[in-house]
């Protein structure tokens, strides 16, 4: 069963009571980004350990890079009031991820990550680490060089994350 739109007002009504959201800033382009899949066993606010307001979270399948994903983030960075690009983008993959179900709808996914299904390949879907590797190489080429970009991989198991390409410049 799930939870009704009953619960979900009293839980909010619990959240409003704390005051935590009051005064937060609207993010700013120094701000720490995640980007992480939508899977919901990996939420990255809870598994990074993050408050409100410490970071802007996105989520899509996989948590991977594609098109779309630089897109918003483009139009995310419109929004920094003309401050230069900076900050720190975190790409947090997991094991036992629902993507790697996916390669038996080759052109469902390709589509997902508007390229020719005989390139899925490039993509290592199906291994979380390498993955990882692969979108932040993406990241890295795409944004300013004055971005951290760090990819991490959550064990859904142990509940750990492991560090599998650290940013550059930490």
């Amino acid at each position: 069963m799930g939870i009704s739109s009953g619960e979900l007002v009293r839980r909010n009504a619990a959240f409003a009571a704390t005051g935590a959201f009051a005064g937060l800033p609207f993010p700013t382009s120094d701000i720490l980004q995640v980007l992480g899949c939508v899977d919901s066993r990996v939420d990255p606010s809870d598994v990074l350990g993050l408050e409100l307001g410490e970071g802007v979270v996105m989520r899509n399948i996989g948590g991977r890079i594609t098109p779309a994903t630089l897109r918003s983030w483009a139009l995310l960075g419109r929004l920094s009031q003309g401050q230069p690009p900076g900050g720190h983008l975190v790409i947090l993959h997991h094991t036992d991820c629902g993507i790697t179900r996916l390669t038996d709808y080759p052109d469902q996914l390709a589509a997902f990550f508007e390229i020719p299904p005989g390139e899925l390949d490039s993509k290592a879907v199906t291994d979380p680490y390498a993955a990882v590797r692969v979108d932040t190489a993406i990241a890295r080429h795409a944004l300013p060089p004055t971005r951290l970009v760090s990819g991490l991989v959550y064990d859904v198991t142990t509940g750990l994350i492991e560090i599998a390409d650290p940013a550059t410049q930490e």
